[in-house]
């Protein structure tokens, strides 16, 4: 009776975490909160800058949900497409290992043993996805990172072979973002044309987001691709 009390106090403490996560959204908007971040970091230098960034997107983004779209056009004028890409990168790498581990203390033991039989083979399939896979996953602009950790600690995904993922996966798609964002400007959170009309300009930057979509679709097969279900042996 005690194990399984305290799985399902882990459990309820681990929604109760990302509900409250998901509702700061509503109430915090850090977008009008962009020209302040940018003039004091620009007011530093850049080590003392990019040790600042990474420490306010850990704790910013960890804390309130897709926050991350307001450092990654600021990190982009204020360091550059490279470092903003390797700074981005560290703090993605930060936030997946706490996640993960999050998921994975609190939730993986409900998951094991509340999953019914038949869907049991779901938990396998993912947990064998190869690291081709879970670097296409990450390297892809389709899954937004936060729901990927998470996922990703919630199932039997190995953390070695997802950290390498992320590792190696960030930098690709973060590099193609920042790239953009760093041609288009910070005007792009008010004016999503701005982009649109970009990659009219940029004949290379639109094959390249060819590439992208293809990569989308790949994981949207993989994301529905069937295999036979795990059967139970007893």
């Amino acid at each position: 009776m005690p194990e399984r009390i305290n799985y399902k106090i882990k459990f309820l403490a681990f929604v109760a975490v990302i509900l409250l996560l998901w509702s700061l959204v509503r109430f915090i908007d850090f977008a009008k909160y962009t020209a302040a971040i940018e003039s004091f970091l620009k007011s530093l230098p850049v080590f003392y800058a990019s040790i600042i960034y990474i420490a306010l997107y850990v704790g910013v983004t960890f804390f309130v949900f897709f926050s991350k779209d307001v450092f990654w056009p600021a990190g982009a004028v204020i360091f550059g497409v490279a470092l903003s890409t390797l700074l981005i990168t560290i703090s993605e790498i930060i936030n997946a290992c706490i996640l993960f581990y999050l998921a994975r203390g609190l939730g993986r033991a409900f998951v094991e043993k509340k999953t019914p039989e038949r869907y049991r083979y779901l938990d396998e399939k993912i947990g064998r996805v190869n690291f081709v896979w879970l670097f296409i996953f990450r390297a892809a602009p389709l899954i937004p990172y936060r729901f990927m950790d998470l996922a990703a600690g919630l199932t039997k995904i190995d953390f070695r072979r997802y950290l390498l993922a992320v590792i190696l996966g960030t930098p690709v798609k973060m590099f193609w973002i920042q790239y953009v964002l760093r041609g288009v400007g910070k005007n792009i959170l008010t004016n999503p044309d701005l982009l649109v009309e970009y990659f009219l300009r940029n004949k290379i930057m639109l094959l390249v987001g060819l590439v992208y979509f293809f990569l989308v679709v790949l994981v949207i097969i993989k994301m529905k691709s069937k295999e036979k279900p795990y059967v139970s042996k007893h």
